[in-house]
């Protein structure tokens, strides 16, 4: 296949905004699966995917397509997510393909994430192809969305295709605009091998397959493949194409995407965002990947069952393959033991994770809860990185605490801009600006810290605006600011699962509002169990769990008074001495107390 009847594409959107029904609908009319196999959300592998109605993973697919000119194309579409949390995926994507498709629901117009991943191709200096989607919605707004596409792009009205992926209204002609509009790869087949890979995968008996866009020369089975990460070399021993499942193929050539097998055991080898070239045909310079991002939130991971460590270590070696944005290192709790310290872009990419732990690794986890990194100066001059609250060091020592800052884009309707300014000051945010896409929609800008936005604003900023705000955020600075650990202690024994980082002006209601959630969700002991929040070894709130009372005169009927004294006075020494040396069970509904506390 010549290198000019090649394009590589992919699809970016904002939630539910019907990309991957659009990329049914593709995949329909070039015929690339049959009947059979077709079913809605084909691309949608998970079952995570379809039960949540979102793209989680980037999957890779190539079509034939045979355009008005008897020329039969190759049309390689890599699906990407469309939540703010796995903006990485899309970043990855758009480093291999060399147009877009940008999909913007009729009914809902141009959404943050939309903005955001505009951007992202524009940076990437990418051919954009605008589309409505859903324009046969009785509520499809088709002129108001033209007009803030065009300010969002820029581009002239007769440039938006309008379509409908359910119905197949306007296919034919995105197909054409594919052709078209987006520029082939160049043709560097004589040029040194070099190619990206922009994801991988691990298969149990293949070992760590990366999938990869060949940008110069070629790759073929037999071939000594070398990375510029690291020294070690491989035996490429297959190589091939994505067409749902892996096909097979002789060579990939420059402009090809696919995926190449050198039995790499070892997971470390393979990082997104490597160069691989061959020892035959070494190239001297490696292409230049993408910028790395750094976790927002960070959270422990413990198994349940002390003895499934392992099995957990191996569990998130191979999730990072798939999923590079994760990082994770070895950690020691008191009150959990042995587990992982774990890094995620968003509150939805650690519950994602967290459940295909537990689905497809079969374990059974304990979470603590989530917090942001700050940066602590202490009075001897250091600066110490903290991302859990054990970390913190003593009051004493601490000069500054800095949180980090995000800058927001929030797109709503002009309704509710006033609720959604307030909550954004309830959050200690900052307003910047406001610009509005059309007479109905405004983007608002705030610099919000991230420790008060992780739990529950997005949640609340759904509810206020009846659903139909959206919201994006990136990582600006560090800012210094009043903000103290809260240690809750239980038996007056700190649990460093329970402890948070909190504003002082938020300190004391925290502190009464997570021990009385504790007392409710403590089962109850033999023993009273003691409940305290502490701040700057101060305790500030109390509650006590109340011990179940065994009735030990049960067996005495009538009689001296005296006989009864003797029995209760027993069992009050008993559980005294059972509660010096009783431990109590704190359960899972417990650790996760305070984000419950943050949605009251």
């Amino acid at each position: 296949m010549k290198t000019g009847h090649i394009r590589n594409f992919c699809i970016i959107a904002h939630i539910d905004h019907g990309k991957s029904t659009l990329a049914d609908r593709l995949l329909e009319e070039t015929k690339t699966l049959s009947k059979q196999d077709m079913k809605d959300q084909v691309l949608d592998s998970m079952d995570l995917e379809r039960e949540r109605g979102i793209t989680i993973k980037s999957h890779p697919i190539r079509m034939e397509y045979k355009h008005d000119d008897g020329v039969t194309y190759i049309l390689n579409l890599i699906d990407t997510p469309g939540h703010v949390d796995f903006s990485y995926e899309v970043s990855r994507s758009l480093a291999a393909c060399e147009g877009v498709l940008l999909l913007v629901d009729a009914a809902q117009g141009v959404e943050a994430q939309t903005v955001s991943n505009t951007y992202l191709a524009v940076e990437n200096d990418l051919t954009v192809i605008p589309i409505i989607n859903k324009v046969d919605l009785q509520s499809a707004m088709v002129d108001d969305v033209k007009i803030q596409i065009m300010e969002l792009i820029g581009c002239e009205e007769g440039d938006i295709i309008e379509a409908s992926a359910k119905n197949g209204i306007g296919i034919p002609d995105i197909f054409k605009a594919i052709v078209n509009r987006i520029d082939p790869p160049k043709d560097n087949i004589d040029q040194r091998s070099r190619a990206l890979i922009f994801d991988s995968m691990y298969d149990n008996y293949r070992g760590a397959i990366p999938y990869v866009r060949v940008f110069d020369g070629v790759l073929r089975p037999g071939m000594t493949a070398q990375f510029f990460a690291h020294d070690i070399e491989y035996e490429i021993t297959e190589t091939g194409y994505f067409i749902m499942e892996k096909v097979k193929s002789s060579e990939l050539r420059s402009g090809d995407v696919g995926y190449i097998m050198a039995s790499i055991r070892d997971m470390g080898h393979i990082e997104p965002g490597d160069t691989i070239t061959v020892k035959e045909n070494r190239a001297d310079q490696a292409l230049s990947g993408y910028k790395k991002v750094k976790p927002m939130v960070f959270s422990g991971l413990y198994p349940a069952d002390a003895d499934d460590y392992d099995q957990l270590r191996q569990a998130l070696e191979k999730l990072k393959l798939n999923d590079a944005s994760l990082e994770f290192t070895p950690e020691t709790s008191d009150a959990l033991g042995f587990g992982f310290r774990c890094g995620f872009l968003g509150l939805l990419h650690m519950e994602i994770i967290q459940e295909r732990l537990e689905r497809e690794f079969d374990l059974d986890l304990v979470t603590t809860t989530p917090n942001v990194v700050y940066q602590v100066h202490t009075r001897s001059g250091q600066v110490l990185t903290v991302d859990t609250p054990a970390k913190m060091p003593a009051t004493g020592n601490i000069d500054d605490i800095l949180e980090p800052i995000v800058s927001a884009e929030i797109l709503t309707p002009k309704d509710y801009i006033g609720s959604i300014m307030t909550l954004c000051q309830k959050k200690r945010g900052v307003y910047r600006t406001t610009h509005y896409l059309s007479p109905e929609k405004a983007q608002l800008h705030y610099d919000l810290p991230l420790g008060e936005i992780i739990f529950d604003f997005y949640d609340k900023l759904k509810s206020i605006s009846s659903g139909y705000a959206s919201f994006d955020y990136e990582f600006k600075e560090f800012e210094k600011a009043s903000l103290q650990k809260l240690d809750i202690l239980i038996h007056s024994e700190p649990v460093d699962a329970l402890s948070i980082i909190c504003h002082s002006d938020n300190a004391y209601h925290r502190g009464v509002a997570l021990c009385s959630k504790l007392k409710e969700l403590i089962p109850r002991q033999m023993f009273e169990v003691v409940i305290q929040a502490a701040l700057n070894n101060r305790i500030i709130a109390r509650t006590t769990v109340r011990a179940l009372k065994k009735n030990v005169t049960a067996k005495c009927y009538g009689g001296d008074i005296t006989r009864k004294r003797k029995l209760w006075e027993k069992q009050k020494k008993g559980k005294k001495r059972m509660k010096m040396i009783g431990k109590v069970e704190v359960p899972q509904e417990a650790l996760l107390a305070v984000l419950q506390v943050e949605n009251d």
